[in-house]
């Protein structure tokens, strides 16, 4: 049966209110209040001095690998030095070398022309002299044409850079090459930017390596085909294109056309595209190439352009 005090609020029609009851805990002695109190902070304490030695254990992992990174990169920098130095040392010795084989070489070629002058058609044997001087001529030349590309290739660039309109510069080359581009049966095409492309450049070696380029276009058509030069800008950069309809490069060539002394060509050199790239290298550039096995190749070379 429920309570008195429940049926009488029932009977009175309010809300039934039960008794509070209040509950005392016993009281602790002070010394077991202080000694709970002193390890309850100590836990606290605890657990916060672990948290920070993880974080100083984490940091410390993070800063050592940090430190053995830098010193593997500090070590092989000093072994990139090292090989830059041998290296530079290496291209003083060859240029010297190639100055001393320039000079008598000149030497040569003076008495071989002398040499032929002497030579005269009343000499039973005119015609087989004449012909052994020419073809030792043709090599002195051909061998004084490589020193002094090698010299070109190994010296030092010294770039005179200034504001240049790589449009104009492109509409130069074209009406320099047109005539060689002509005697080959090639047809020579410029398209330039819509608008202005203005590059901090040295004007003089950017067409030498435009100008290379053609060349190793040209080449690669015998028979004729087209050569596109065209000019853009994409992605804040200024883009020359050098365009072949030749024979294309094979996949297993692609990564070494750009090898100083690398060339499928007879008579080649091998320094034309070396010296090309190096160039654009030297103005902070790019130049790469996709090519296509008969069906041409297509050169893009990359400069930053002037900053306004």
């Amino acid at each position: 049966m429920p309570p008195a005090s429940i049926l009488l609020a029932l009977r009175d029609n309010r809300l039934y209110e039960p008794p509070l009851i209040s509950y005392t805990s016993p009281s602790l002695p002070p010394w077991l209040s202080i000694l709970l109190a002193a390890l309850f902070t100590g836990i606290i304490v605890a657990l916060i001095s672990l948290r920070i030695i993880r974080k100083l254990q984490d940091l410390l992992d993070h800063r050592s690998r940090k430190v053995r990174r830098l010193a593997g990169k500090y070590v092989e920098l000093k072994r990139r030095a090292r090989v830059a130095e041998r290296l530079a040392e290496l291209g003083t010795l060859t240029g010297g070398l190639a100055h001393e084989i320039k000079n008598p070489l000149s030497t040569v070629q003076l008495n071989l022309q002398l040499l032929a002058e002497d030579v005269t058609p009343d000499n039973p044997a005119y015609s087989r002299i004449g012909n052994r001087l020419k073809t030792v001529q043709k090599e002195t030349s051909r061998l004084r044409d490589i020193l002094e590309d090698f010299l070109r290739y190994a010296g030092k660039i010294e770039l005179d850079r200034h504001p240049t309109d790589l449009n104009a510069l492109l509409e130069e080359l074209v009406d320099f090459f047109a005539p060689q581009a002509t005697l080959q049966k090639a047809r020579l095409r410029l398209k330039p930017s819509e608008k202005p492309l203005i590059a901090d450049i040295d004007p003089k070696l950017i067409k030498q390596a435009v100008l290379n380029l053609m060349i190793n276009g040209l080449q690669a058509m015998p028979a004729g085909g087209e050569l596109i030069l065209s000019a853009s800008q994409q992605d804040g950069a200024a883009v020359i294109d050098v365009i072949d309809t030749g024979k294309g490069i094979p996949p297993d060539a692609l990564e070494k056309i750009f090898h100083a002394y690398y060339t499928s060509k007879k008579g080649g050199t091998g320094l034309g595209l070396a010296m090309a790239k190096r160039i654009i290298h030297e103005h902070a550039g790019r130049l790469t190439v996709t090519s296509e096995v008969g069906k041409g190749s297509a050169f893009s070379l990359r400069l930053p352009l002037k900053k306004p």
